[in-house]
């Protein structure tokens, strides 16, 4: 019955007609199948193995091994190849010039016949590979329809086919974005680091475009142009995305990196995930939560992450004697009124009575004076504030029993509270504490002072610098494959075995995280004078 259906595929694409299914778009019908494991007619794709395992729907869809690129991962001994057209039906033997580096030093041969569209239909239906031989257990066995297959292999064909926006045969292009609000200082510190960043990459091939001999004769031919676009949007921030998409029809971009922004990111989230663009690594406090999106990534879940720090040590310390009430105090127009929203959500499904309180922009010392004025011993108190606002706390600290004040907001230990409030404070601090990063950041700062690029914003640059660096490396380790979507797999299967993460412990990302560093700590400032945090407890992942 199979062989019969075969035959009919074969009939099928060298007629050239591909019939629609059910309806739909056969590329429609095929994305479906791959990416998320439905059938045309709304059942979930199932796959079996020669083991007797089954798998359906999204747990069979061929995105989960390889991958959204179709360009397959590599992880120690396990590998899973490749199942782009310039994989399948590449022809046998020649050079391996435009084979991906862990493809050519995998057990992987590449030099077996190519796919015709008869034999993979075989291979993905009955398990047989191009050579006649069983394919590895792992690989499930998919009975489709003909029509079914027949998108299904089409698709596979035109995966990667593209040449991708913003890549040239001599220039990659690459776009920052910063947003109205952001801070001006810290923009000048994150744009010293990006052009003299990409000014280095650029001089180091200065030379021509000549090809570093590799494994096996590969050509490591990454030796394209750096060209940086700054997109800084104007207005409201309504209007940022079709700023957006007009700059990018303008200036075609192949990835954007690093970037600032104020009281909100999202409209530049949902631009760089509808346009299909990786966004790496902004400098933002207040990131998008949404790690079903695949193309922003984060180093961390920013004023979120501290909320649901502080919402952890509450309920931790209020089993042992509960508090009154938790009052949380801050700016209406900033990040902070997330923040509080985002804790007040914890500590309602805790059962915690809690008050948010938002002291409006431009108030001043009376006015944070009448917030924490009924705020008593029995009583919870979280600072959403900036240097400037806790500089107007009043000189005697609160008598709250627990005292939280965000790290991100409050300048990390150059915050400007006084004395007495060091004494009693324990401050959020999503980040690695100072004396532990100080190796991991000594190689970006020693880099600052050889560039002469002054240090205004240090955990700003040092991730600018950080995100430059992973970039680099990971295109590197893509060779020539300019895919969007390999760009974000690649980095995802690197981050965990990088040892220079910066301000960070560690870093690491899976399919479906979008947040690199996953935790923190709660520290306080004990001593005299109140100058160096402490960690309170453990680094913590909530």
């Amino acid at each position: 019955m199979f062989a019969i259906l075969l035959r009919v595929l074969v009939l099928l694409i060298a007629w050239g007609s591909l019939p629609a299914v059910a309806g739909e778009d056969p590329a429609s019908v095929a994305e479906a199948i791959y990416r998320r494991g439905s059938l045309p007619d709304g059942q979930p794709l199932r796959g079996e193995r020669e083991i007797g395992v089954g798998v359906e729907g999204a747990a069979a869809a061929c995105v989960n091994c390889h991958r959204r690129s179709g360009l397959g991962t590599a992880e120690g001994n396990i590998v899973i190849p490749p199942i782009t057209g310039k994989y399948l039906y590449r022809p046998a033997g020649g050079r391996l010039e435009d084979i991906d580096l862990q493809y050519a030093q995998s057990r992987i041969s590449l030099n077996h016949l190519a796919y015709s569209d008869a034999t993979l239909a075989r291979a993905i239906g009955e398990g047989i590979g191009r050579d006649g031989r069983r394919l590895n257990t792992l690989m499930p066995r998919f009975r489709l329809e003909p029509d079914s297959m027949a998108a299904l292999i089409n698709y596979l064909k035109n995966l990667g086919r593209e040449q991708e926006p913003g890549v040239t045969e001599d220039t990659l292009h690459f776009a920052t974005i910063i947003t109205p609000d952001a801070d001006p200082v810290a923009r000048r510190g994150m744009l010293d680091v990006l052009e003299r960043f990409f000014v280095d990459k650029n001089e180091f091939i200065r030379g021509g475009q000549r090809r570093m001999q590799g494994y096996k004769e590969i050509m490591f031919r990454v030796s394209r142009k750096w060209q940086l676009h700054i997109w800084e949007l104007q207005g409201a921030p309504e209007t940022w995305e079709q700023q957006l998409q007009a700059r990018l029809a303008a200036e075609p971009v192949f990835a954007v990196i690093s970037g600032l922004g104020g009281k909100t990111w999202a409209p530049v989230h949902r631009f760089c995930e509808r346009a299909a663009i990786p966004c790496l690594f902004p400098n933002v406090d207040l990131p998008v939560v949404a790690e079903s999106d695949f193309y922003p990534i984060y180093f961390s879940r920013g004023v979120q992450l501290e909320a649901d720090l502080i919402a952890a040590e509450i309920q931790e310390q209020s089993a042992r004697v509960p508090l009154r009430r938790v009052v949380q105090v801050f700016r209406a127009d900033d990040v902070g009124a997330a923040a509080a929203t985002t804790l007040s959500a914890g500590l309602d499904m805790a059962g915690q009575k809690n008050e948010r309180r938002a002291v409006a922009m431009g108030a001043g010392r009376g006015e944070l004076a009448r917030a924490l004025r009924d705020v008593g011993k029995n009583d919870g108190l979280v600072l959403w504030l900036r240097p400037s606002d806790l500089l107007l706390l009043p000189a005697k600290a609160s008598a709250a029993r627990q005292v939280f004040v965000s790290g991100l907001m409050g300048g990390m230990e150059e915050t400007p509270l006084g004395a007495d409030w060091r004494r009693v404070i324990q401050m959020s601090y999503p980040v690695d504490l100072p004396e532990l990063r100080k190796f991991r950041t000594d190689f970006p700062h020693a880099w600052f002072r050889i560039r002469h690029i002054p240090v205004v914003a240090d955990r700003i640059q040092s991730d600018t610098y950080l995100a430059c660096g992973i970039m680099a490396e990971t295109l590197v380790d893509m060779l020539d494959s300019f895919v969007r979507d390999y760009l974000v797999e690649r980095i995802e299967s690197m981050l965990s075995r990088r040892t220079l993460s910066g301000y960070y412990p560690r870093l690491g990302l899976a399919p479906g995280q979008r947040f690199a560093s996953k935790g923190g700590y709660l520290v306080a400032f004990p001593g005299e004078g109140g100058g160096k945090p402490v960690a309170e407890s453990g680094w913590r992942i909530p």
